[in-house]
């Protein structure tokens, strides 16, 4: 007898092929055992009608960063209630482990730096983790069984420099044998099950002291020593962020992303690839790594969203207004000095001479600020201005757009939300992004959940793109979108038996209306540890969520069940070699 049954579906496998009519049957091990005509297939203990239903396969989402989060909240939230049954961590060069025994600072190091770099809560990152692990295996074992969706880890690139090397990681450069201890702890990490290695060059990217995170020191060498151990285990990868991710790549940067891959015989995949019509030479930069790597016995994958990410900003605290050159050192002063300097006509004249440079790379999307829209504000001045446009108000005003923005800002001692309207929300951009994602480099992802809570909300990215894809824009076709989100990312990393929907196969399984699928409004929840705030997102239309056969999301809600698996390199995935 089945466990249960699914009756009546319209099945989109995930193979892009036509959806179908069947029966859908679990098996107590937590697998698809039998696929039937409606009607055909055997009894089951328990069963449901899903008429006019379609069952796709659990979501894949190649880069978050729940490596913190998932202490606190095992379902991964919001992401599971959309459909997300196994995520990717260990991103961008950081993870929580390994950490030195001999160094015990190393750790409260570790969390001022995700909270910082990843705009994580450290209240959050103090109270909701144990933080009672010194390998990466024991990180591994201190999840395993304690969480309701699947995860996989990439191994940090800044950890193992911070174990090896302590204070000398940031500015330092490796002794041989310290590469060679850096080597070795990569491979004993691989052997535990990380996937493989991420790291970071990224300018955007600073510690808690402020300072370059410990892989942007690394030299060529030392990347390439550690990519060539990362081909030398089953079932791993590469993750690598460079400067050039955020606007376009440098040549030096081109190199250096198809020596890593080639070196491994590994798929090495970056974030995010950003996909504007008024940047038209933006995209074919950008796919000059894909073009050489596969010359050159690599292969180098782009990451884009094919949604655009609601995400706010602050004048008050840390945001992404802070990584625009010359911006950071204002916006970190003590408020009223803060204030003082935006009030300032000539500060705020070289503020936008910078927003507007090259140097400022896809950060100049930020400097439209009449397009801005008002979120809370928390003064009577600002009463009414909740919605509200930014040019509107500077021109009753009669002010420029920043200007004005700043006077609301200052009011309210800096404290207002600010939402951008994305520049690049037009048909051309679109089009451009459609063609894009057709390329057989390119990988819809990049969430980032997990990670900036209060001020972005990526995890939607599934229900929203794929209600799109239904009742919006329809750029492609439903079994396409489904593949996109499926099949695909679990064939970069090699999962077995995930992705599709096919006898044998885990039981990973979304059940959504295709007339609703959708997801809501971003809003601001204070629900993590401390009481810190984040933003959610509902999801709409999805009627169930399973993980490895058991339900672990049904209308929006979570079951209390926790069936996900620490993925594991080797045992859970397979090699995907590029030679």
């Amino acid at each position: 007898m089945l466990a249960h049954l699914i009756r009546n579906a319209t099945v989109v496998d995930g193979t892009g092929a036509p959806g179908y009519a069947a029966d859908v049957g679990i098996g107590d091990d937590g697998r698809v055992a039998v696929i039937d005509e409606p009607g055909h297939a055997p009894r089951a203990a328990t069963a449901e009608d899903a008429t006019g239903l379609v069952l796709a396969p659990g979501f894949v989402d190649p880069h978050t960063h729940y490596d913190a989060q998932l202490f606190w909240d095992p379902y991964a939230t919001p992401s599971l209630n959309h459909g997300v049954t196994t995520v990717a961590g260990g991103n961008c060069g950081f993870t929580l482990a390994p950490l030195n025994p001999d160094r015990p600072g190393d750790a409260d190091y570790t969390r001022r730096m995700m909270s910082k770099v990843e705009g994580m809560s450290l209240l959050a990152l103090e109270e909701g983790a144990p933080w009672n692990w010194r390998t990466f295996g024991e990180y591994l074992d201190a999840l395993d069984g304690r969480t309701a969706v699947n995860a996989g880890f990439m191994v940090g690139h800044c950890a193992l420099r911070r174990y090896v090397m302590g204070a000398d990681a940031i500015g330092g450069r490796p002794t041989p044998g310290q590469l060679r201890q850096m080597v070795a702890l990569l491979h004993d990490a691989m052997d535990a099950g990380a996937w493989g290695l991420s790291t970071t060059r990224s300018s955007t990217h600073s510690d808690g002291d402020g300072r370059p995170v410990a892989s942007r020191h690394a030299l060529p060498d030392e990347l390439l020593a550690l990519s060539r151990a990362v081909g030398e285990r089953e079932g791993t990868q590469l993750e690598a962020i460079v400067a050039g991710c955020l606007d376009r790549f440098e040549d030096d940067e081109i190199d250096l992303l198809v020596e890593m891959s080639a070196a491994a015989g590994r798929p090495l995949n970056w974030n995010v690839l950003t996909i504007d019509a008024a940047v038209p030479e933006r995209v074919p930069r950008q796919l000059v790594p894909s073009e050489r790597a596969r010359k050159a016995g690599g292969r180098v994958v782009a990451l884009t969203m094919p949604i655009l990410t609601p995400m706010n900003m602050s004048l008050g605290t840390f945001c992404a207004l802070n990584l625009i050159p010359g911006w950071g050192e204002i916006l970190s002063l003590p408020v009223p000095q803060r204030i003082a300097k935006l009030r300032d006509p000539a500060v705020r004249a070289e503020m936008l001479r910078r927003a507007g440079s090259k140097e400022a790379g896809v950060f100049r999307r930020l400097a439209h600020f009449g397009r801005y829209v008002i979120g809370d504000t928390y003064t009577p001045r600002n009463e009414g201005l909740t919605g509200r446009v930014v040019r509107d108000i500077a021109a009753e005003r009669g002010q420029d757009p920043f200007q004005c923005l700043v006077e609301i800002c200052a009011d309210d001692d800096l404290r207002t939300v600010l939402w951008p309207m994305p520049a690049d929300n037009d048909p051309d951009s679109w089009a451009l992004r459609a063609e894009t994602w057709q390329h057989e480099d390119v990988l819809l992802g990049g969430s980032d959940a997990g990670a900036h809570l209060d001020r972005m909300c990526g995890a939607p990215y599934t229900t929203r793109f794929i209600g799109d894809c239904l009742r919006g824009r329809k750029l492609v076709g439903l079994e396409a979108a489904v593949k996109m989100l499926t099949d695909d990312p679990a064939r970069l990393f090699g999962l077995r038996d995930r992705g599709r929907i096919v006898e044998g196969h885990h039981a990973d399984l979304v059940l959504f209306d295709p007339g609703r699928i959708d997801a809501g409004p971003a809003t601001l929840v204070h629900d993590l540890p401390g009481g810190g705030p984040r933003l959610d997102a509902k999801a709409i239309g999805v009627v169930s969520v399973r993980v490895n056969g058991v339900e672990a999301i049904r209308n929006d809600e979570v079951t209390g069940a926790l069936p996900g698996r620490v993925l594991r390199s080797g045992r859970d995935t397979r090699t995907v070699s590029t030679r």
